[in-house]
């Protein structure tokens, strides 16, 4: 009967397009036997459907129980409307409505669905570019929304008349799959090797592998960017690499051929394989495992393998070729550059430092490189936020509309708002240099376009010198600047949508704060508001100012000169030794005039004293290389820890002399590495026990790049969690410095409702 039928707009927000949401739509609907349309607009999903209540109810059922695995829904309305007698159900096209954007679907592993037809289907048998609308890129090749083939890098590719019978057929797994494409009409491949070049994909294949197998690097394209490959079980080939990409210790993810490969060389629990095998692909940290062992020159003895397992086709296709289970899959670019996207750029940069060169045609609109995460106590912890993540929004419990965040200097992400989104950029790197700061602007100018943003409020950071502070400035925009620490702090409450005072623990390198000297050591009192410094590690000189981030024992002789006076230089610690006299004196003589010698309650600069006092790094081959080392050193099961003074501000001399008698007493340095991070433990454990007393409060958040230490997150949150404190830590963005533009959305936005007047 006609009163039992009824006709509905459905809305459906959050990451729905580019993902098979509308066939998907259109399959359940056709089942159920109901009639409408369905369509993609700015807005996210409209379905308008007509059909008798209890099917719809069932329908709304499915719309969650069977979404896409790459999809997210996070709202659906629905709303009744005039009846329309529609005859069928049917996808209409994509409408630009309004300057209220959907989510973009970040780029997806191929899926093995697809990896089946590539062996299957006439036309795409062995075809490295296969997708469907499950699998595939997709920021990376965006330019514009909607979502639709004429705004992406496939643009200039003419479907053959067999994709786009595909293409058009709604029941067919590549139904408006933007990058949609096969032998006869997609991207191409092609390798340049000792001057010949080969297009003959077959030929390609051989050739990349062979190039690989006999222990030559390659520069391969890959989904958001190059990498330089090689065969990570060759030592001589890694060390190659290493001395041609101008990279001495840092170590080098690895692609393994798949997750059996893995567990060979590799501990991997049952949370690791998950995140390995998820449809985003991410670079996972795992610890070695014996009898396998992956050569030192890919991690240099850190005990940690960066691994990831084949996401693009051409993986799989290059391992079908290669004996080696594991091939170094490192960014293409040079030092501290972006990685390199555009074919022309490989040529001048990549060419001249790898022996082969494998391109193809189809262009990179966004920058992504490989995402990288750990997993401490089973949860996914994000280190470097880009691929398979990027642009997926934090949802907030605030409105962020129109808010610029400009991020931090290092490990640089930007995040802008729309309405209760904070939108995060792709990892944009260190702004040290002209190149990456071009990339930076282009990034926001990019995502200004593709999500109609203009900013009416810009925040950045309050250090003077951080050249994305100089971007906000030059804005012409209302804008304030923010606390790094209180930025860090509130990162994670908005993350886990608090708004309330909390107690706030950040550990990291650097941050300017409100007295001129370098913070890093600090315990808050804090809303999104604002903060109250209640707490903090005691100030030390950092003699050399920045070179100590390269020179821990800087940091060291700091610390021993501040327990011990000169009598330190007579005490035989063996570290000493290798550092010349007369660089020391040098040194001292800083310190006294408080020449070059700023202040910092650092936690970063403390770890990397104890890491040189106790002779397992002197001297960064990279950043965070000492407290990385002090990390894998720990000794198992030693649940000891050094004195510590709780008195006023937080000293560790007490700490430093426990350190300096274990090595006179020829400790090991395991031994010394369990003893000092069992003391930082505990260092927190009692200061926030004293706060929650004083100050009634029981949630404490832990944020700061310290915290990306897999033991003291873990025992941290452990031993919290025991004294019945609710505890909350990053797991959707970095505690490092990638997080922080996301803290700073959430200050701005917080001030903004609250009325307070905004520093120009």
């Amino acid at each position: 009967m006609q009163s039992s039928i009824t006709s509905n707009i459905i809305t459906v927000k959050g990451l729905v397009q580019g993902v098979g949401f509308r066939p998907f739509i259109y399959r359940i609907a056709t089942r159920l036997i109901l009639k409408g349309n369905v369509e993609n607009n700015n807005d996210g999903v409209l379905i308008r459907i007509e059909g008798k209540n209890e099917v719809i109810d069932e329908f709304l059922v499915l719309l969650h129980k069977e979404a896409p695995v790459a999809s997210h829904i996070e709202s659906v309305n629905v709303e009744q409307t005039s009846f329309q007698n529609y005859q069928k159900f049917e996808i209409v096209k994509s409408k630009d409505t309004s300057k209220e954007v959907t989510e973009i679907s970040p780029d997806i592993a191929v899926c093995d669905d697809c990896l089946k037809d590539l062996k299957e289907q006439s036309h795409r048998i062995n075809y490295p570019f296969i997708n469907c609308t499950n699998c595939g890129p997709r920021f990376t090749i965006i330019r514009d929304l909607p979502y639709d083939r004429e705004k992406t890098t496939m643009q200039e590719f003419v479907m053959c008349q067999t994709c786009h019978h595909e293409y058009t057929d709604v029941l067919d797994r590549r139904f408006h799959a933007q990058p949609v494409a096969c032998n006869n009409c997609g991207p191409v491949y092609k390798i340049n090797y000792q001057g010949v070049e080969l297009s003959e994909f077959p030929e390609v294949l051989n050739l990349a592998a062979q190039i690989i197998q006999e222990g030559q690097i390659l520069a391969m394209k890959g989904l958001g960017g190059f990498h330089l490959a090689c065969d990570a079980l060759n030592s001589e080939a890694v060390v190659r690499l290493r001395k041609l990409k101008n990279r001495d210790s840092k170590p080098f993810a690895v692609i393994f051929r798949d997750i059996n490969a893995v567990k060979k060389y590799a501990d991997t629990g049952e949370t690791e394989e998950i995140s390995l095998s998820s449809w985003r692909k991410p670079i996972v940290i795992l610890k070695e495992k014996q009898p396998y062992k992956i050569p030192d020159s890919v991690s240099n003895g850190l005990g940690t393998i960066g691994v990831m397992i084949p996401y693009m086709p051409f993986h799989y296709l290059l391992f079908e070729k290669l004996k080696t289970d594991a091939i170094v899959l490192t960014s293409g670019n040079i030092s501290d550059e972006p990685i390199v996207i555009s074919n022309e750029d490989a040529e001048k940069k990549l060419a001249p430092i790898s022996d082969g060169l494998l391109t193809y045609n189809r262009d990179i609109y966004n920058r992504t490189d490989d995402s990288v995460v750990f997993i401490s106590n089973e949860k996914e912890r994000i280190i470097r936020r880009s691929r398979g993540y990027v642009p997926n929004p934090v949802r907030l419990a605030f409105n962020a509309e129109g808010i610029f965040a400009a991020g931090a200097e290092l490990k640089n992400c930007f995040c802008i708002g729309k309405g209760q989104q904070a939108i995060l950029s792709q990892h944009i790197g260190d702004l040290k240099n002209l190149e990456t700061f071009n990339f930076y602007k282009e990034t926001i100018a990019q995502f200004n376009k593709l999500f109609r943003f203009e900013p009416t409020l810009v925040v950045g950071d309050m250090h003077p010198d951080y050249l994305s502070t100089g971007y906000v400035k030059g804005l012409n925009i209302p804008g304030l600047f923010v606390q790094h620490h209180h930025a860090h702090i509130t990162s994670c409450m908005a993350e886990h949508r608090l708004d309330e005072k909390v107690i706030g623990v950040s550990f990291d390198g650097t941050g300017f704060g409100d007295d001129g000297n370098i913070w890093g050591g600090e315990f808050f009192v804090c809303d999104m508001n604002d903060y109250e410094r209640v707490n903090h590690f005691e100030y030390l000189p950092i003699p050399g100012g920045d070179k100590v981030s390269a020179e821990p024992w800087r940091m060291a002789v700091s610390y021993l000169y501040k327990v011990y006076g000169k009598e330190f230089l007579e005490m035989k610690i063996p570290f000493l030794k290798d550092i010349p006299s007369e660089k020391i004196n040098l040194l001292l003589q800083a310190i006294d005039k408080k020449l070059n010698s700023p202040l910092t309650s650092s936690a970063g600069r403390l770890f990397d004293a104890v890491a040189a006092i106790s002779g397992i790094c002197t001297v960064n081959g990279f950043e965070s290389e000492a407290p990385m080392r002090l990390e894998a050193a720990i000794e198992k099961n030693n649940f000891e820890n050094y004195e510590f003074s709780l008195n006023g501000i937080i000293s560790f001399d007490p700490t430093i002399r426990g350190i300096v008698n274990d090595v006179l007493s020829g400790a090991k340095p395991s031994v010394i590495a369990a003893r000092f991070h069992n003391t930082i433990i505990s260092v927190i454990l009692e200061t926030v026990k004293t706060l929650r007393k004083e100050r009634k409060l029981n949630k404490v958040v832990l944020s700061g790049g310290v915290f990306q230490n897999r033991y003291l997150i873990e025992k941290s949150e452990n031993i919290l969690i025991e004294n019945n404190f609710e505890v909350f830590t990053h797991s959707k963005v970095p505690s490092n410095d990638g997080g922080i533009a996301l803290g700073q959305l959430a200050i701005a936005a917080k001030r903004r409702s609250l009325g307070i007047f905004i520093k120009s």
